[in-house]
């Protein structure tokens, strides 16, 4: 693990130094849990790249927005200060390290992570292919922003998970949650993208590591 601007990064490299390349923004430093994960549900090869110290609410947020509830925290809206440090600094230093270029370079999160990595695909074209589970795909004006805007490019790949029990919330900031995951899954789909959305038993907080592994395996087949 090292620090870079602030960010606590570490790389857990294929075999090849060519394999893909796939970054996990993390919540609780799980970015080994998900790299186990995922051996167990695909033989392919890949690089982990998971980051952790993140100001969640803040770095995965594309623009501000108030607390879902009284008590948390707002989002402060700072993915595009996050996404400079990522492509500018992470991702050029983990390249570095690996010696080869990556057969591709993925992007993956869950919940605010799984958001900011749909969000990422506007705003930058180093990413070819996206898995966002349990996406908070709820964040107030995402679909218009999502139907509004020009892909900086297309992925390849493009996974969408939930919990069947997420949207049965009585939270009404949430409850959008699944209706807007698949009306934008197939926004998607319909361009010709490679997209899928798959949808677990449980809430939100259930299987996560288990459900972010089924979005990168998927993502690297």
């Amino acid at each position: 693990m090292r620090v870079i601007r602030g960010k606590e990064v570490t790389l857990y490299p294929g075999q090849s130094a060519s394999a893909p390349l796939v970054v996990v923004n993390t919540f609780e430093h799980e970015g080994e849990r998900i790299k186990d994960a995922v051996k167990t549900v695909t033989e392919k090869d890949f690089s982990l790249l998971a980051v952790a110290g993140l100001s969640w609410d803040d770095d995965m947020s594309p623009w501000a927005a108030p607390p879902t509830r009284p008590g948390d925290n707002p989002c402060a809206g700072k993915a595009d200060e996050y996404l400079d440090i990522l492509t500018g600094d992470i991702l050029p230093a983990a390249l570095e390290t690996l010696g080869d270029t990556p057969a591709w370079i993925g992007l993956s999160g869950y919940s605010l992570a799984g958001l900011f990595a749909v969000y990422a695909m506007y705003r930058t074209d180093l990413f070819a292919r996206i898995a966002s589970a349990s996406g908070s795909l709820w964040y107030p004006d995402f679909p218009s922003y999502v139907y509004g805007h020009q892909l900086k490019r297309v992925p390849d790949r493009l996974y969408f998970s939930l919990g069947d029990r997420e949207a049965k919330t009585g939270n009404p900031y949430l409850q959008p949650v699944q209706k807007n995951t698949e009306e934008i899954k197939e926004y998607f789909r319909q361009q010709g993208i490679h997209t899928i959305f798959e949808l677990n038993k449980g809430n939100h907080f259930q299987r996560s590591t288990e459900r972010m592994a089924k979005g990168i395996a998927w993502i690297l087949d």
